[in-house]
């Protein structure tokens, strides 16, 4: 069922959360729910949307896997979802912020500025993230479109079997592009579980003519023995051009908790001709992050937590005719407004159905490609163009230049 959004759309509060007001037009009716973006505000208060007895349930979902196992075909009851898609969360990651670091990465003077400034921004996308929750496993062909100020960024899940994320997101006015291919490779590792997030993220600064490639860490959650989620690993970020780069190290708890060590990020910024090192990098990314001269010993804050991730805003319907069926608040709207009721066995069951109709629709695309050997039936995505080899992994291009103004926004 599709339901059309109406131009008097408004926000209701249900558990803390913005959820929109529809009504119905003939006899279809189109539910989208937009919840707060993960800040450091809402961290603890993620656990309204848990059931009872996290920790027993979560064992008892993982009882029958073996340590090593591929998570990406778990299915995943409502109790352990967050009300919102993981495109929303790879969206909110750059529309979801109260510094415009994108802006100061572009309008730098010097090439080392503007890397100072790209470094910051990376950190900038970490979130926390709530324990024993997950957002919804994105179905194909699901996008996700949202516009802040000049910054309009549009996702869309590129294949489902392994997951893969495509996102492209441009400021005309600002001279930015940014263009992601995002592949999360979750395991089960006994008292852990960990994702790889595979794929190479880029950010272009067309008028100087630089491209920023870079990973992201990896997930970690974390049953014993203290519970936790953690961003964890080696990121490394590279401009050609200027030849300059960083390496960056996230660490976290292991088995006792260490302030010192929880959530710290440390690494250098140096020449990759001579890997002469010109900054110290130390902090944490959900607090506050130094950057130190090697030659002066000066120091400066490049990025402060509080002040980025503070009472984030939630998107909202501008253009509500606009709005697609593909959309993600629109493909799970009647899953979250469940979750959000703590109506289980209504999500349960809602879930189920969307989840069955994407298994239907593979088999109809199988079963095509068996009729017809010669043509290969595979999805081929509205708004990207898809590649993979064992040597480069997926790659995710673009099909048009410019995302257009999205009908969801974010207010500055």
């Amino acid at each position: 069922m599709f339901c059309i959004l109406d131009e008097s759309v408004h926000f209701e509060t249900m558990n803390g959360q913005n959820m929109l007001q529809v009504r119905e037009v003939g006899s279809d009716t189109k539910l989208a729910v937009l919840t707060a973006p993960f800040s450091l505000e809402n961290e603890e208060s993620d656990s309204k949307y848990r059931a009872p007895n996290l920790i027993q349930r979560i064992l008892s979902l993982l009882s029958s896997v073996r340590p090593g196992s591929d998570l990406t075909r778990l299915q995943l009851p409502p109790q352990f979802n967050i009300p919102k898609s993981q495109l929303q969360c790879y969206g909110e990651s750059l529309y979801s912020t109260n510094s415009d670091m994108l802006t100061k990465c572009s309008n730098e003077e010097t090439p080392l500025g503007r890397f100072v400034s790209v470094v910051a921004w990376s950190i900038s996308t970490l979130r926390p993230l709530p324990f024993g929750l997950a957002p919804y496993n994105p179905i194909l062909g699901e996008t996700h479109h949202v516009s802040r100020g000049t910054l309009n960024v549009l996702l869309e899940q590129v294949s489902h079997h392994p997951p893969v994320t495509a996102l492209q997101a441009t400021d005309d006015k600002n001279n930015i592009e940014m263009i992601w291919c995002q592949s999360p490779l979750p395991r089960f590792h006994g008292t852990y579980i960990e994702t790889e997030v595979h794929g190479e993220r880029r950010l272009n600064i067309l008028d100087k003519r630089e491209t920023y490639t870079m990973n992201s860490p990896k997930l970690v959650i974390r049953f014993f023995p203290l519970p936790g989620v953690d961003w964890l690993g080696n990121v490394k970020i590279r401009c050609e051009e200027s030849g300059i780069e960083a390496e960056l190290c996230y660490r976290g708890n292991s088995f006792l908790p260490r302030p010192s060590i929880h959530r710290s990020v440390k690494g250098k910024i140096f020449m990759s001709s001579t890997s002469k090192t010109v900054y110290e990098v130390s902090g944490h990314w959900d607090r506050t992050v130094i950057l130190k001269d090697v030659s002066t010993r000066k120091t400066t804050t490049i990025y402060d937590a509080k002040e980025a991730l503070h009472r984030l805003k939630t998107p909202i319907v501008k253009d509500p005719k606009a709005v697609l069926e593909s959309e993600s608040s629109v493909v799970w709207g009647e899953v979250s407004e469940a979750i959000l009721e703590k109506s289980w066995g209504k999500a349960k069951e809602i879930k189920t159905c969307i989840e069955e109709k994407q298994r239907e629709a593979a088999r109809e695309r199988k079963s095509r490609q068996k009729q017809d050997e010669e043509e290969e039936e595979d999805y081929i995505p509205k708004y990207f163009t898809v590649s993979h080899s064992k040597e480069n992994g997926w790659s995710c291009l673009p099909n048009n230049k410019l995302v257009p103004t999205a009908p969801i926004v974010v207010n500055d």
